[in-house]
Formats: C-alpha cells, structure tokens, sequence
C-alpha cells in the first residue's frame, strides 16, 4: 500500500466509531486548528535550526493535520483528500502559465505580479464574493505581524505605498515621536505602539525581508546573548539576578 493510502486508512480507522480512538473521535475542525498552528510553527523552528531529520518528522505531523480535515470532511459529505489535491493541483497550473502554458515571463518579479494579478482575479470572479475590498480572502487569524505585510502589500497593489524606503524611514520617526507625546496615556500609548510596530512592518516589506523572519532571527540573537550573559556569571559564582544595571550592561557589551 502506498504511504498516503496507508496514512488515509489509519486515520478513517482513528475516526471509526466502532474500535477507534475516543481522543480522535471526539475532534472537530475548530479543536484541531491549535494542533494546526502549533505543528507548523514547529516546522518553521526546524528549518531554522537546520534540523532535517526533525524536519521530516514535523512535516509528517503537518500532513498529518490535512489528513484529519480532510476525514471530518468527507465523513460530512463535503470533500475528501483527492479533491483537496486536485484542488490544489489545479490552481497550480492555473497560476504557473509560464511553465504550463505558453505564456512568457521576464524573471521573478515579472513573474510574482503575475502571480498577484491571477489571484486578484480569482478573487474577483468568485460568484459568492460580497467582499469587494482588495482586502478580501485574507485571514484575520493570521498572527500579527504576518497579516500586516498581507494589508500593506494588498495595498501596494493598487498604489497606496511609499515610492522607497526613505519615506518609511520618516515615519518610523513620525510615530516614535506620537509615543513620546502620548506616553503618559495608557491606551494612546498603546495605540502609537502598533502604529510603529504596522510602520516597521512597512520597513521590512521594502528592505525586502520577512518580518516573522527577522523577528525569529533577533530572538535567536538576544537568546544566545542573553544565556552567554547567564554562562558567564554562572562562571564567576555570581547568580545573573544579583548583578546591578550598569554589569548587567557591561555584561552585554562583552557577550556582543
């Protein structure tokens, strides 16, 4: 049997209700989406660490997560793994013209706005669509940050962006400068916080980085630093929390 055949029939027997399991039988598709989440974070944490091996495992539970949606749908009549692969299959070729048609593309960019031209409309020529915002489709469970690189390069589709980095930079000023002023009000405060946080978000987009990505890599830098700092005061018998501001910052500076 092959692999996903065989993946396919163990979760119907999970599902069965005559033998199966109590803990699968008992899931719907809204108590699945944390499992969701949590696997592909773990996937994104492995390829970080470069950890192939864990990576297989951890694709294997993605998949995994798609395999059970699929079984609830298809229990319910809906759809089934098949049509979520010919689904996807689908859209593929529909979206890739140069490479199964015979549409021509310059390079990469060319290519991206094409890309971006074919989903606005798909998204168009959907005959439910009430939502005719060019913010239709996106997802407001994405995490934070992600979504706001999702709005603003919906946004930029239509021109609403600045015409370089230089103007980003002026409002990252801008809204550093609103904090100040309303820092004595709580939920201004709060407010101008995610201003400058969205601005940011605005400021990678242009430096063409991922922000999740870069946040990702500054965590990973202060860690490092941060149980260097730990490593070194361990060695000199001194508890980390017993150390004053000004070693604390002398500390940093020697593990930087």
């Amino acid at each position: 049997m092959h692999n996903i055949e065989r993946l396919l029939t163990i979760m119907q027997r999970l599902r069965d209700p005559n033998g199966g399991c109590p803990w699968d039988r008992a899931q719907t598709y809204k108590t699945i989406v944390p499992h969701t989440l949590e696997e592909a974070y773990e996937v994104a944490d492995a390829i970080e660490r470069e950890d192939y091996d864990e990576l297989r495992d951890e694709l294997g539970d993605l998949l995994f997560q798609v395999v059970f949606y699929a079984q609830l749908a298809r229990e319910e009549g809906r759809f089934d793994f098949d049509l979520i692969a010919g689904a996807i299959a689908d859209k593929l070729e529909r979206r890739h013209p140069h490479v199964f048609g015979d549409k021509q593309v310059a390079g990469v960019d060319e290519q991206t706005r094409h890309w971006e031209a074919l989903k606005q409309a798909e998204r168009a020529n959907k005959p439910e669509r009430e939502d005719h915002s060019v913010f239709a489709g996106i997802a407001r469970t994405l995490p934070a940050l992600s979504l706001a690189g999702k709005l603003q390069r919906r946004a930029a589709q239509v021109g609403f962006d600045w015409p370089d980095h230089t103007g980003v930079m002026a409002k990252v000023a801008e809204e550093l400068d609103e904090i100040r002023q309303d820092w004595a009000d709580p939920d201004r405060r709060e407010d101008e916080v995610g201003d400058l946080l969205f601005t940011c978000v605005n400021l990678a987009r242009h430096a063409g980085c991922d922000p999740e990505a870069a946040l990702r890599r500054a965590n990973q830098k202060f860690e490092r630093r941060f149980r260097a700092m730990e490593t070194l005061t361990q060695g000199q018998g001194r508890p980390i929390d017993q150390l004053n501001p000004d070693e604390l910052e002398a500390l940093w500076r020697q593990v930087k």
